[in-house]
């Protein structure tokens, strides 16, 4: 991409533009029984879900000094086809297409680490859809849903406040729209993804949208372009 784009729309990829729900969730469990440890309940591993990993179990009783041990586990599990164990929400490659023919760039910026991203996205046909994919390094604990959103600004060598440029963040967890904030961003939350009731409100979110229709009419309007 040679020119800086100026209808910037980045795209969380759990829980947005994927029901990743199932995959993760299995995924986590089974790490928690090779380790021996209490598997919590359904709606503690469905949160899962959106926050890297690294984030998520030392917050469920997993103790920090088996936390690699305790990635190795689920990576495992998630790279023997739990990757693949999800769904590209209804609707959403329309979406994704009329935001592109109205003059949108898109572009996937998901916590999950990019070399996962990556080949999901082509699995599910996403990658035809989308101008690039961005993710998290390997090592999650190194990074921050801010971070992987920064990333992508500096590769597409966008920076928020150009004149006659602007950009918009889409998303279904509080930290999508805390790292769209760290950027300077505004974020949309979608509430057919895994957040909790009013958590998408209370991070700040500019908008929450309840369809694909709404969420299409509201970036036009975020990035000024006419459908």
């Amino acid at each position: 991409m040679n020119a800086a784009p100026t209808a910037l729309v980045l795209l969380d990829l759990d829980g947005t533009l994927m029901d990743s729900a199932p995959g993760i969730v299995s995924s986590a469990a089974e790490a928690y029984r090779t380790l021996g440890l209490p598997v919590p309940d359904a709606p503690t591993l469905r949160s899962f879900v959106g926050p890297p990993i690294t984030d998520s179990f030392p917050r469920h009783g997993v103790p920090p000094e088996r936390l690699r041990e305790m990635v190795r586990a689920y990576r495992t599990v998630f790279e023997a086809g739990g990757m693949f164990d999800n769904s590209v929400f209804d609707g959403v490659p329309d979406a994704l297409a009329r935001l592109r023919a109205a003059g949108c760039t898109l572009v996937v910026a998901t916590s999950k680490p990019v070399v996962y991203a990556r080949p999901i996205c082509d699995h599910f046909g996403l990658s035809d859809l989308v101008d690039a994919v961005y993710g998290a390094p390997l090592d999650e604990h190194t990074s921050t849903k801010a971070m992987v959103i920064a990333e992508a600004l500096a590769g597409l060598g966008f920076a928020p406040g150009t004149p006659g440029a602007r950009a918009v963040m889409v998303g279904d967890r509080a930290h999508d729209v805390r790292g769209a904030a760290e950027n300077d961003l505004d974020c949309i939350g979608v509430t057919w993804g895994y957040a909790a009731d009013g958590e998408l409100d209370q991070a700040g979110a500019v908008a929450v949208v309840d369809d694909l229709d709404a969420l299409v009419a509201e970036v036009l309007g975020r990035v000024g372009v006419a459908a």
